[in-house]
């Protein structure tokens, strides 16, 4: 199985006035193509810092941060930000959408992003909304979708330039039961079906028996739950 995102011996700290906080102390994770991965821990545990860190999204002070073969040391910020857009995909706990576009504009603006395409991007766009179950509602714009229609939504568009690795921040926070086991079947599945690696931050322990691993952040550094 091919490792994706590879986090070896990463240390976070944070200056709070005089004093320094750490947050991570030495945490590592190896997730594999294919693998959905849950990532539990109470509030203030670090879990926020975690998902920004393996996001490309923070520094860490120490360790090493390795996605799809790439090292994220010494990138500079435009280095990050397309490392970001073609290898990274984020599904976060609102959805996130842009409130005036449609639901194909939203994915559409993705690949506008990157480059791609025009015509390649509106086919892709129909297959994931397809195989969503939401093309019916392209046209629409978010205020007329359900919570459940929305966070579909963000799947797709996470999923527009077939990046490598999904993280996704308390996706079924804000949805029932049925919504919100119905979301993490279809992160699951897609990463097994596409080969993708995805690790999800969540307090859901309702969806936990779908994940291939779940593991807890304590004292700065992941265990089995």
């Amino acid at each position: 199985m091919k490792t994706i995102l590879n986090m070896q011996d990463v240390v976070h700290r944070y200056r709070d006035g005089d004093e320094e906080r750490v947050v991570l102390s030495g945490l590592s994770l190896q997730v594999g193509a294919g693998e959905l991965v849950a990532v539990m821990g109470p509030s203030g545990s670090g879990k926020s810092t975690f998902l920004s860190i393996a996001g490309a999204l923070l520094t860490p002070s120490e360790g090493a941060v390795t996605i799809d073969g790439s090292s994220l040391s010494g990138l500079d910020t435009k280095a990050l930000a397309d490392l970001r857009l073609t290898k990274i995909g984020f599904i976060f706990q609102s959805a996130n959408l842009i409130p005036y576009l449609k639901v194909e504009e939203q994915l559409r603006l993705v690949s506008k992003l990157s480059h791609a395409d025009a015509a390649d991007a509106a086919r892709r766009s129909d297959m994931l909304l397809e195989r969503l179950g939401i093309r019916g509602r392209r046209r629409q714009y978010p205020d007329r979708l359900s919570g459940g229609e929305r966070q579909r939504v963000a799947i797709a568009r996470a999923w527009m330039n077939d990046p490598p690795l999904l993280l996704a921040d308390e996706p079924t926070a804000s949805l029932d039961e049925e919504r919100g086991a119905e979301v993490v079947r279809m992160l699951a599945e897609g990463a097994r079906s596409d080969g993708k690696a995805a690790v999800m931050v969540t307090h859901d322990s309702r969806v936990l028996e779908m994940c291939d691993r779940v593991l807890k952040l304590q004292d700065g550094v992941l265990v089995p739950a």
